[in-house]
């Protein structure tokens, strides 16, 4: 019997020194006992030398990436046990479902990226102090050990903060720069609550429609366990409780008709006048009536005069409805980060949408976004030729099919006309919207995205240099 000590938690770099040693030794399953220890030492000479490289399919190689993460202490013998048969014959192993190995490390791993979804789902952050710069901090109780695998998502998300995650098996610290990885934590470590939780709160129960309530498919998606550390969880009792008296008083309400709008008057109103300055088009759109369903208030573009690059999108979205300025919400801080990758600031570009008011349904107290029609879009094209004809960027960068319709006027599939492109007599760039990327689920697909979309914003930079 050989037995082989690893580090506690997953180590990865351990299993794989010894599995290699032990395969080539021809070392059979049964005959090894795996433990873990605050100080390993492989109990062979040969075991910490290491043994020679071993060939695996890349699905055994992700598979193993993800299982070493669980928390079950069997994980280093069943995944021995699996390279073991890779390695006499069975290399197609995994293709086989019914397989009881196979079954049972294929739920392994959906428990692990389970974890990592439930933390990024769930953990909330905290004011922590009165630092200057802020500090924020969470704490977490992972079932697995998956902090260093969650980690990209939070730096992702919060660049721009100063922030640490205490977990009983170790913490994470970014100061804006550099990620930490630190001891064990507490939960005192972390503050119980802040002052900005009451608007969240606010802002959660307004999001409620008590005539979708269905409290066996909420919990299942957010089990009792993580309500401590959710502020929001806090109101859910009360508001499954007169969820049903809701729902009467909106069956009992009449329902408000749809203000009928005009679009073609408007746009003839328009033509009569003919603004030489920003200042004067912004106050002609400010006091026009919205020509989309549901909108409100025009959000106008802001941003530099002159500038090299100005980028239009759809429309604005609920955020920059109640803000007023464009580009404030995800996909707003999406594109931010974008062109920070591409090497220039919001600062230096001009943004702005085809349509300039929000088009939704209204749903309860939410505002669902609705995708405004072709001619909505030309019924504001007006607006957009004249507001770029007195920005007068070099080049007008197109975000999604719906700014690409109102520059271009008529309708491009966004892949096949993807690059540099003309719109009239205007230089232009044809790519996604950021929003595409937010709507993509698997994290690798997200980020190839975010790659080629990085790659597109320095492709015009450089076109719109060069012009």
């Amino acid at each position: 019997m050989r037995c082989i000590a690893l580090k506690p938690g997953a180590d990865l770099a351990g299993f794989r020194a010894a599995a290699r040693m032990l395969l080539q030794a021809q070392c059979v399953p049964g005959d090894i006992a795996w433990t873990t220890t605050a100080a390993p030492d492989l109990f062979d000479t040969a075991a910490a030398l290491g043994g020679a490289p071993v060939l695996l399919p890349r699905a055994v190689a992700e598979l193993i990436d993800s299982i070493i993460l669980h928390s079950d202490a069997e994980k280093y013998a069943l995944l021995y046990a699996l390279l073991w048969r890779i390695n006499h014959g069975e290399r197609h192993v995994l293709e086989v479902k019914s397989d009881p190995l196979v079954h049972r490390l294929e739920r392994m791993a959906k428990k692990v990226r389970t974890d990592i979804y439930k933390m990024h789902a769930f953990l909330r952050f905290r004011r922590a102090g009165n630092e200057t710069p802020e500090r924020f901090a969470a704490w977490w109780e992972p079932e697995h050990f998956i902090l260093e695998a969650a980690a990209p998502f939070f730096v992702d998300r919060f660049p721009s903060f100063r922030w640490t995650i205490f977990t009983p098996i170790g913490s994470l610290l970014w100061n804006r720069e550099t990620l930490t990885l630190g001891p064990p934590g507490r939960r005192q470590d972390a503050p119980e609550h802040d002052e900005f939780e009451s608007g969240w709160k606010d802002y959660f129960e307004s999001t409620f429609n008590p005539a979708r309530v269905n409290e066996r498919a909420m919990l299942a998606q957010m089990p009792k366990k993580y309500w401590r550390n959710m502020p929001e969880t806090r109101s859910i009792p009360g508001m499954i409780q007169i969820a049903a008296s809701r729902v009467d008083a909106m069956i009992e309400k009449e329902a408000a008709m749809p203000v009928k709008r005009n679009p073609q008057k408007a746009v003839d109103q328009m033509f009569d006048q003919d603004p030489d300055s920003l200042e004067d088009l912004n106050r002609i759109i400010t006091a026009s009536d919205p020509m989309v369903s549901g909108g409100t208030k025009a959000v106008l573009g802001e941003g530099l005069i002159h500038p090299d690059i100005a980028f239009v999108g759809e429309q604005p979205g609920d955020q920059e409805d109640l803000a007023g300025r464009p580009f404030v919400g995800p996909a707003g801080q999406l594109l931010n980060r974008a062109m920070e990758a591409a090497g220039f600031e919001r600062s230096q570009v001009y943004v702005t949408n085809a349509v300039k008011h929000f088009k939704f349904e209204q749903r309860g107290k939410r505002r669902l976004h609705k995708t405004p029609t072709t001619s909505e879009v030309k019924h504001y094209r007006w607006w957009l030729e004249k507001e770029l004809e007195l920005v007068q960027p070099k080049l007008v960068v197109a975000l999604g099919a719906t700014a690409t319709l109102a520059l271009a006027g008529k309708a491009l599939p966004i892949n096949a006309n993807r690059g540099a492109a003309t719109f009239g007599d205007q230089a232009g760039y044809i790519t996604v919207h950021p929003s595409y990327m937010l709507r993509l689920q698997e994290d690798d697909s997200r980020q190839d995205a975010f790659d080629a979309f990085v790659a597109d914003l320095k492709k015009a930079r450089n076109l719109a240099e060069a012009a």
